[in-house]
């Protein structure tokens, strides 16, 4: 049975109980440039779902999963114009304002628990104020993309030092690339989609990515270690354009803020699980270790300093007061 289905159907049922026809449901597009293999997916199939129980009847949720309506960048763009009602992006959210970045500094968090310890300090709701401030979107859910991982064909990285020498496709900006090439990496541009075959011929010895990405794209087929690096963290946004949330009944508007806020716990669980998933599957066709987190820590330690000085410190005090001593 496909999500369409199963909302379709619970629809129909609320038919009898509230006389809302069908027929009246008002589309709305729930668009990513990530797979359904992605915790996002998972994310905003919760989110129809919910909303639909509250408000039967009402929407027909569509998804589209994996860039069908074009790039990070320009769902973003379409959301800030009112041309799409919602979309669940990941780090297109951090180019919008360079406070925001915070969540491109390593190791940052120790693990998904001090994630949620920090969001829940607070850390959630200055985000929030700032991406509406900045971006002229509504969010309406903050919740995982997942931390990123190092998967390479020719040894284990358990400390900084394992980094040297090692060709590693990077993703994201000049930051990122400066802190692998910090480490003794070099930093290599390729397409996500051409990774495979630079793995496999050798073009690069390695990447980083989050865990679905490594599964979707089956690079464990071609490489041979996975290690737990946790580098970077990034958060997933479920953003409304403003233009249809302003369209919405003041009921309607409520319910959809609710239930963003609603299945966060949810939200984040299925994020496990589906981490949990993947590895369990990858597990027997590479090797996945675990890494030195405190050495990663302090060889990086220096490349807060310039954002601290820019941005100030005031996200990192909510993180700073909740990690575990």
């Amino acid at each position: 049975m496909t999500f369409y289905t199963r909302i379709a159907g619970a629809a129909l049922m609320a038919l009898g109980a509230t006389g809302t026809l069908w027929a009246e449901a008002r589309e709305v597009r729930i668009a990513s440039h990530v797979s359904h293999f992605s915790p996002l997916h998972a994310q905003s199939e919760l989110f129809a779902a919910e909303v639909e129980k509250r408000l039967p009847g009402q929407f027909e949720f569509k998804l589209y999963p994996g860039g069908q309506l074009g790039k990070e960048k320009d769902l973003m763009t379409n959301v800030q114009a009112g041309s799409i009602e919602m979309i669940n992006v990941a780090s297109g959210v951090m180019k919008l304002d360079k406070k925001l970045g915070v969540f491109d500094l390593p190791w940052l968090f120790d693990d998904r628990a001090h994630v949620r310890r920090a969001m829940a300090a607070g850390l959630e709701v200055a985000i929030r104020a700032r991406v509406e401030e900045v971006g002229n979107v509504q969010v309406i859910g903050v919740y995982e993309n997942g931390f990123r991982h190092v998967i390479n064909t020719q040894r284990a990285v358990a400390e900084p030092f394992d980094l040297e020498g090692l060709k590693i496709r990077i993703s994201g900006g000049k930051f990122r690339q400066s802190v692998f090439q910090d480490m003794g990496a070099t930093p290599q541009k390729v397409s996500w989609g051409e990774t495979f075959t630079a793995l496999q011929s050798g073009v690069v010895d390695g990447a980083e990515a989050a865990t679905y990405g490594f599964y979707e794209q089956k690079h464990f087929e071609v490489a041979s270690h996975l290690s737990l690096t946790s580098h970077v963290y990034t958060p997933s946004f479920l953003l409304a354009s403003n233009a249809f949330m302003e369209s919405l009944t003041d009921e309607q508007r409520a319910v959809f803020h609710e239930v963003g806020r609603a299945i966060t716990d949810q939200a984040y669980e299925a994020s496990a699980a589906l981490e949990t998933k993947y590895f369990d599957e990858m597990k027997d066709k590479l090797e996945i270790n675990e890494v030195d987190l405190k050495a990663f820590k302090e060889a990086t330690s220096a490349s807060y300093d310039s954002y601290v000085e820019g941005q100030g410190d005031d996200y990192l005090v909510f993180v700073r007061d909740t990690a575990e001593q």
